[in-house]
């Protein structure tokens, strides 16, 4: 069934505590109960079995009412702690296991473009494609798009055997390994046909405007000036863009400066940007995976 339910007397801020930021409270409780909640203002509709949605209702209410009402300028917020983000995924569990990839999962969730930069094991692709398939089972994008450079160890294209998708197949693997994880095989082919998925090398990123996608370019670190610039004037009306890279994996010529080493510079301060830098206590592989990157980081800082 479906309800339509108003909260009143409507106040923002009794909503915005309702809601929790980017709406994790709202999913909390669809996840609690199988509902599925939609807003638009002060407006709820929530859509379900019966039971579950007067149950729904019922706990929204509670919360409603026990928010603090809006005083007027200058009154304190509220200093109840912020839910970590909620994603619909295959994946139940899936969820920030270290302060920084909650702060990522947040920018990638409110920000148009987030930066996730660290090493290998922090999970910045793997939470960026899960963001990207919250983002598409919500219909907050009609499309993912998955691309990265093609070039690595002097290796292009053109010569590797195959059809496109052969050639960059191997370079996007450990994307298709995330969309198999997060989707299920079945479900991936299936938005593949429909043409909700598309992977591509960033080469073929020029001269597009995507609209309405979800967009991840992965192993950025291998990407020049121009090629980082190109990417991030592709965004078009509706779209989201996540840049990861790992800057001590740079596999550009000698001499090329990284395109991902330029743009954390020059584009820190763009508001609607957003940056997190994982380190090696991001690191949710096997244990021995931290000690490795922590001393490989020592023996370049040692002169």
């Amino acid at each position: 069934m479906d309800l339509h339910h108003a909260f009143e007397p409507e106040d923002n801020r009794r909503l915005s505590d309702l809601c929790g930021p980017l709406d994790a409270h709202l999913r909390e409780v669809e996840a609690a109960l199988g509902v599925k909640i939609q807003r638009r203002g002060a407006q709820f509709t929530l859509s379900g079995p019966r039971a579950a949605v007067h149950a729904a209702r019922e706990a929204l209410q509670q919360r409603y009412d026990r928010a603090h009402p809006t005083l007027g300028p200058g009154s304190q917020t509220s200093a109840e702690p912020v839910a970590a983000p909620v994603l619909h995924t295959r994946r139940a569990d899936l969820a920030g296991r270290t302060p920084n990839q909650t702060q990522y999962l947040r920018q990638m969730l409110s920000s148009d473009i987030t930066f996730g930069i660290g090493p290998a094991g922090t999970g910045k692709t793997f939470l960026a494609v899960a963001c990207a398939v919250d983002a598409l089972e919500r219909q907050g994008a009609q499309r993912i798009v998955l691309t990265r450079p093609a070039v690595e160890a002097g290796e292009r294209l053109g010569f590797l055997p195959g059809d496109l998708a052969q050639k960059v197949d191997p370079y996007l693997r450990p994307l298709y390994d995330a969309l198999y994880d997060l989707m299920g095989f079945d479900r991936v082919n299936k938005a593949f046909e429909r043409g909700q998925l598309e992977i591509a090398p960033l080469a073929f990123m020029r001269g597009r405007t995507l609209n309405h996608a979800f967009v991840i370019l992965d192993e950025a670190q291998n990407t020049t000036k121009e090629q980082m610039k190109m990417f991030l004037t592709r965004m078009g009306f509706g779209s989201r863009c996540v840049v990861t890279g790992d800057v001590s994996q740079i596999d550009l010529p000698a001499g090329v400066p990284s395109g991902l080493v330029d743009a954390a510079h020059v584009l820190r301060k763009v508001p609607g940007i957003a940056f997190t830098h994982f380190t090696s206590a991001d690191v949710v592989r096997h244990p021995l995976v931290a000690r490795i990157v922590e001393a490989y980081d020592a023996a370049k800082a040692r002169p």
